[in-house]
């Protein structure tokens, strides 16, 4: 059974990082393409980032460049996203899925997900 496990996530002040993982389970993930999303109460699910199974290609929302890292370890079967200079607005429930095909931040392209990891970012 495909499984993806998020952890890392917790309470951070402005200006502080966590790093998010995203373990797979029952498959490999060196095939796939991983994104991370967020969900905000009250707002729409909006795609973070996302790197191709090789690692060679990422992408990141507007709001995060510069601030946000993905990074895969192939060996650990595990997707990380390094975040950093938090803010406020950063606050969410954080999603990793998994595709074969690499969709971007198109979360309509992506048919694994995990249960989430809140962020919550205040002072």
């Amino acid at each position: 059974q495909l499984q993806l496990v998020e952890s890392g996530g917790g309470l951070v002040q402005p200006g502080g990082s966590l790093r998010l993982s995203c373990a797979a389970s029952g498959f490999t993930l060196d095939y796939y393409a991983i994104a991370w999303f967020r969900q905000a109460p009250g707002k729409a699910r909006e795609g973070v980032s996302c790197i191709s199974g090789s690692g060679r290609s990422t992408n990141y929302a507007d709001s995060v460049k510069g601030r946000f890292t993905i990074s895969r370890d192939n060996a650990k079967n595990t997707v990380y996203l390094q975040m950093n200079s938090l803010k406020p607005e950063d606050t969410a429930v954080y999603y990793c899925a998994a595709s074969l095909t690499y969709s971007g931040l198109n979360y309509q392209g992506y048919n694994n997900w995990g249960q989430g990891t809140q962020v919550t970012v205040s002072s």
